[in-house]
């Protein structure tokens, strides 16, 4: 007897079974032979060797498990069965399925070595990026067989009663397996053994709150909960229960837990429940419906009368919402946070979405899970077709190329390059309303202040990508990061290579947009601003011109400082608050910093302040360098040019540089010539003379 485990994702509809090395040793098996396993019925599987399976464990996917009958944790009993080759297989389509996708060439060459019995359900992906269920029927030779490139596949009549819609399994979840196991544990263990409960001496619990961002699988949690567990099923959104009739909308709440009642044990999904739930105490003399929908809601959930063996699931993305009765223990027992997924979360999204594409070898699913920060399950879905999409576009650009290659489909691949396209299309739902696109700056484009990049590559760079061993010697990365100095030293151009170099969420807030004329809204956006970052770690979140956010605290005693100093007070506790920052590292850019609080410079806040100073000869030499590597020039001395900009800032220096390919272009329009444009020194002193002329004319307007 073995004790069934779960096994990995990628082996889903692939009748695997994975054993340990040592029963493979004890029952004298090899890899890759065949295997029947018997429970409630018996399947075949082929053998995989697998030394992450513990002993006396065997490992199957959902629909392997489906097809022995028992679920994880079940036992089957096993035996060796001797190779024999399918001449005949006869299959049934247990969904309507389009005609085009039961190609009998296709089904033998994707079952190809897959061992069958008759009465197994195999599950393949069509050409078309469908999903096929099938059901194995009459096979000759009879018992365990394979399927081979010379077996003679037909297709019979579907049964009406097999005609059954896609079902979602725990299988088709990524990323949430700790969720999944508190869920697993509050709904079915009620329904499944009510008796321990009564042992134990406790009341069940009866009630679970999804709540997370949208996105995230809250409704495909329920639904897979609905189709893995044998209780009836049904769900309530807000709308069809509120009625124009007085009392319509409590009588037809009452009703479907009544009829839950009667079809006990039963579970009911209440979808969007903030919808129907609001808080009472928010609600004006005109939503007396919406009150008396709420009272009766609690009234079912934990009224006089008993629930009995009725489990409510409800999911919210907004759960601060909720009215605070229906929050409490008796209602919903547990309240469960469905998060953002992580890297290794993405990975196993990634994993189940492309199960069924046929990816081509340079598709590195682990690189698109490091670079899709901030994406949940329905991003990842969406990227996973529109990368589909775009193979689609790059094969067959027109439709009449579609005509002209006759529908035939077998050979196309999606590569690497159609998920980085897809990657432009595709926005991250945590992140989308504040997004900022990342430009294509480096730090090849930022001249001189090679300490200062250093010191940022440090403190945001190492803990991403080092974040083992910081842990390792208890080292704390900075928090927050304030850049200053005066105009034009690069400022804004460092942040912008330390978004595209780190490769994290960039957030990029300027201060003035956060600030209104109405109490509290300016201290709202800012947590607003914080907890989406928070969401979408690891990310940077840039404040630019920060001394206009939180300036000095003063004492005159008007509105407008009032709010400020509110505002100021916000910042603060968000910074060095309760609440850890978990991944988000802060930069401010400032070229005031005597104008800002000096509050926020104190520990874990902006702990490490870099000062921007004039660049250098050597640095000036760099950035002349970089701005004009792209032109065609002719005699000019970058040395001399550094010498002659002493004084300048970089942003005066790329000016120059502009001044200068302008001048050579008219040069060259007004020459009318079709000769290869040449920058030359001459080009220069014309633009260094009318800088010094435009330098002076402001001097003398200031006096």
């Amino acid at each position: 007897m073995l004790k069934i485990v779960p096994s990995r994702p990628e082996d889903a509809g692939m009748a695997r079974a994975r054993l340990s090395p040592l029963d493979l040793n004890k029952y004298s098996l090899i890899d890759g032979g065949l295997i029947e396993l018997e429970g409630e019925r018996r399947s075949a599987f082929r053998l995989v060797y697998d030394s992450s399976v513990d002993e006396g464990c065997v490992g199957l996917d959902p629909l392997g498990m489906k097809n022995v009958g028992r679920e994880a944790g079940g036992e089957v009993r096993f035996y060796k069965v001797g190779t024999s080759y399918a001449e005949r297989a006869a299959f049934y389509p247990l969904a309507s399925a389009p005609f085009e996708d039961l190609d009998r060439g296709f089904i033998r060459a994707r079952l190809k070595d897959y061992p069958v019995n008759t009465g197994d359900e195999v599950c393949l992906t069509s050409p078309y990026g469908r999903e096929v269920r099938l059901r194995v029927g009459e096979t000759f030779p009879g018992g365990t067989v394979t399927i081979t490139a010379s077996t003679e596949i037909s297709i019979e009549k579907p049964q009406l009663d097999e005609l059954t819609k896609k079902k979602i399994t725990y299988a088709d979840i990524g990323g949430l397996d700790a969720q999944l196991r508190r869920i697993r544990e509050m709904i079915e263990l009620p329904l499944k053994f009510p008796e321990a409960f009564v042992r134990l001496g406790v009341e069940p619990p009866k009630g679970v709150l999804l709540y997370g961002p949208p996105g995230t699988g809250k409704t495909v949690i329920a639904k897979a909960v609905a189709s893995e567990s044998d209780a009836w099923f049904t769900s309530i959104s807000g709308p069809e229960i509120i009625g124009k009739y007085y009392g319509e909308s409590e009588e037809r709440l009452r009703a479907v837990f009544e009829e839950a009642q009667q079809n006990a044990p039963a579970i009911i999904f209440i979808d969007e429940v903030d919808a129907i739930a609001p808080k009472r105490e928010e609600m004006g003399g005109e939503k007396q419906v919406e009150r008396r929908v709420v009272a009766q809601l609690l009234t079912l959930m934990d009224g006089l009368s008993a629930r009995g063996q009725v489990v409510v699931i409800a999911a919210t993305n907004i759960p601060n919402t909720l009215d605070p009765a229906l929050r409490r223990p008796g209602r919903f027992d547990r309240e469960i946070a469905i998060p953002i997924p992580d890297r290794a979360g993405r990975l196993e999204i990634l994993k189940i979405h492309t199960r069924g594409m046929p990816l081509a070898a340079d598709v590195d699913l682990e690189r698109l899970a490091d670079v899709t920060h901030g994406f949940v399950g329905a991003d990842l879905q969406a990227l996973a077709k529109e990368s589909a999409m775009m193979a689609l576009r790059r094969l067959m650009p027109s439709l009449d190329a579609v005509e002209a290659s006759g529908g035939r489909f077998e050979n196309m691949e999606i590569t690497m390059a159609d998920f980085r396209a897809a990657l432009r299309e595709i926005e991250a739902s945590a992140i989308r309303e504040v997004f900022v696109e990342i430009p294509n700056t480096t730090w090849d484009d930022v001249g001189g202040l090679s300490e200062i990049k250093e010191q940022l590559i440090e403190a945001v760079q190492w803990p991403l990508k080092k974040s083992a061993l910081f842990r390792r010697w208890g080292v704390t990365p900075p928090r927050g990061i304030m850049i200053h100095g005066v105009s034009g030293t690069g400022k804004t151009l460092l942040v912008k290579a330390l978004a595209h170099e780190s490769g994290v969420n960039f957030i990029s807030v300027k201060g003035p947009s956060l600030m209104s004329r109405y109490v509290g809204e300016s201290e709202r956006a800012l947590r607003e601003v914080f907890r989406t970052a928070r969401q979408a770690a690891p990310s940077i979140l840039y404040f630019d011109e920060i001394d206009s956010l939180v300036p000095v605290r003063g004492s005159d005693g008007s509105a407008q400082a009032q709010i400020t100093d509110r505002v100021i007070s916000q910042f603060l506790s968000e910074m060095s608050g309760i609440e850890d920052m978990g991944g988000v590292v802060v930069v401010a850019t400032t070229n005031r910093i005597d104008r800002i609080d000096p509050a926020m410079f104190s520990a874990g806040r902006f702990e490490l302040v870099l000062e921007l100073p004039l660049p250098d000869r050597a640095a000036r030499e760099e950035i002349l360098r970089i701005c004009l590597k792209k032109l065609p020039l002719d005699g000019v001395r970058l040395d001399e040019l550094a010498a002659r900009t002493d004084g300048m800032n970089g942003a005066e220096i790329a000016e120059v540089c502009r001044a200068a390919a302008m001048e050579a272009l008219r040069e060259q329009i007004r020459a009318r010539s079709d000769e290869d444009p040449r920058l030359r020194m001459v080009h220069f002193e014309t633009a260094l003379e009318a800088k010094s002329r435009r330098d002076r004319s402001l001097e003398s307007g200031k006096r």
